[in-house]
């Protein structure tokens, strides 16, 4: 069983797509990290 999962989620700003059809599965015991440059949607996807 997944502790967190998403699946094609979209976010957008206007016509700004700061996040786009983004899926993972989050198992336990598993490590798992974001990375990206400033403005990538990195906090918009957790928010």
């Amino acid at each position: 069983m997944a502790l967190l999962e998403l699946d094609g989620v979209s976010k957008a700003f206007g016509s700004l797509k700061a996040v786009d059809g983004v899926s993972f599965k989050v198992e336990a015991g598993e490590i798992f990290g974001i990375a990206g440059p400033n403005g990538s949607g990195k906090s918009t996807l957790f928010n």
